[in-house]
């Protein structure tokens, strides 16, 4: 099925880039009009840089400006918007929703954007650069002014009659906001029960209270985890006074879930977020290179451990063929446990305090576990030539240890880390390697120098 769909892609990428080239603007018209905006900002997305400008200027400024919101953030949109004649860009611009204009312009440079600002009208100048003020991952900086709102003393027939005027201007109509004159928020109004209330029924009737409200500062993931906790399409955003100012609606979310998800397993991986999936092999070195120094110089410690445990090793060379295994295993029961407890931190469901059972959890699963798998590999060496019971006694202990040490430390440090307000998903994969490889060394090594020599 993927594979149908990869095909039918490539013949719809395929299809317009011929279009394109046979210069027939009402034929690439009539087949591009039907897509949605996500294929066609698809389908920009693997176009060459004037292909992309060439359809974006034939094209309905509506599609056009859907499929600039549609396309990935690492494609650069906002340059392809600047790269319009003025007369397009304010077109596309009146077109998008004003989060999604603060959006691609926040992209380009200073420069760049008061380019863009001179071809807009000075009422949509003034909109996108508010929302411009707030920081890029904050309620503020992902909320859109757009929303429906009636004042709290008019009835419902008055309200409705509002609703209509307002929906002419309003793309989503998920939520009813019930201000006052100096756009204070005082609720909510259920859409359903406002249409089916006597006409003159006053609106604080029907007022209800909103299950959530957010703050412009508000980080987004968390704006995120309300807006699935709580079920909800929108959620309200006020200022520190308390009046309305934008809304963040569902669709806004999953692409800040994305993001956050994204940027999570690549910060988990020791890769910096500012790697691009999409990004040059210039940018990965750049991004991947510091990290892989920094476990260098970590796991120097557990090389030293060898270092010092030469003449044990040089009298039983077998050592070197379990240590790869002892440091392996370890090392997955280690991440085993951080991915589940930097998970439960992300999730946030409950208290900092009741984190710390995490541990202990993680300390009986890495015993379990490791007496398991320590039986396991000191029956399989054994089976190796010139190995007695003591020797299977030794490795199994030194496996059962390190599997039981490497999953306590696993939820041991992202804990640690985030009472020291640094991102758990950065190192906590350093620190669990070094210390699982260095405990699983000193006790392997250790038990053999004094058993087995």
């Amino acid at each position: 099925m993927s594979e149908n769909l990869e095909e039918q892609r490539h013949l719809l990428i395929e299809e317009v880039r011929s279009r394109l080239e046979s210069g027939d603007g009402d034929a690439l018209i009539a087949f591009v009009e039907p897509l949605h905006p996500s294929d066609l900002a698809d389908v920009l997305e693997h176009l060459g840089e004037d292909e992309r400008i060439a359809l974006l200027q034939l094209i309905p400024a509506s599609l056009a400006s859907d499929a600039l919101a549609e396309m990935e953030e690492e494609e650069r949109p906002g340059e392809l918007l600047a790269r319009m004649e003025p007369e397009r860009i304010a077109e596309l611009v009146e077109e998008l929703a004003d989060d999604d204009a603060a959006d691609l312009i926040g992209e380009l440079d200073p420069k760049e954007r008061d380019r863009v600002f001179e071809s807009v009208p000075d009422e949509e100048e003034q909109e996108i650069r508010q929302l411009l003020e707030y920081p890029e991952e904050s309620a503020g900086g992902i909320m859109t002014r757009d929303l429906c709102a009636v004042y709290a003393e008019a009835t419902a027939a008055e309200a409705i009659e509002e609703l209509r005027a307002q929906a002419e201007e309003s793309e989503d109509l998920y939520t009813v906001f019930v201000v006052d004159r100096g756009r204070r928020l005082h609720g909510v109004v259920n859409l359903r029960d406002l249409v089916l209330a006597a006409p003159q029924t006053p609106l604080a009737d029907l007022l209800e209270e909103p299950a959530v409200v957010v703050s412009v500062d508000l980080d987004q993931e968390e704006v995120g985890r309300l807006l699935s906790r709580y079920n909800l399409t929108a959620i309200g955003v006020v200022d520190a006074d308390g009046r309305l100012v934008g809304q963040i609606t569902f669709d806004d979310v999953i692409d800040v879930v994305e993001a956050e998800v994204t940027e999570d397993i690549l910060r988990f991986a020791s890769v910096s977020d500012e790697e691009q999936l999409r990004g040059t092999t210039a940018g990965a070195i750049r991004s991947r290179l510091p990290w892989l120094v920094v476990n260098a110089v970590t796991l120097s410690f557990a090389a030293l451990v060898v270092w010092l445990y030469e003449d044990t090793i040089a009298q039983l060379v077998i050592l070197a063929a379990v240590m790869p295994v002892i440091a392996g295993l370890g090392g997955n029961a280690g991440t085993q446990a951080l991915a589940v407890t930097i998970r439960r931190i992300a999730l946030a469901d409950e208290l900092p305090g009741e984190r710390w059972s995490a541990v202990s959890k993680e300390l009986i699963v890495g015993l379990v576990n490791g007496l398991a798998i320590g039986l396991l590999v000191a029956a399989a060496s054994l089976l190796l030539p010139n190995t007695e019971a003591l020797f299977g006694l030794v490795v199994m202990v030194a496996m059962w240890g390190n599997l039981a040490v490497a999953s306590a430390l696993g939820a041991f440090f992202p804990i640690v880390l985030e009472r020291l307000g640094a991102d758990p998903a950065v190192a906590s994969s350093i620190f669990v390697t070094t210390f699982t490889d260095l405990f699983g060394f000193v006790l392997l090594l250790g038990l053999a120098t004094r058993f087995l020599i």
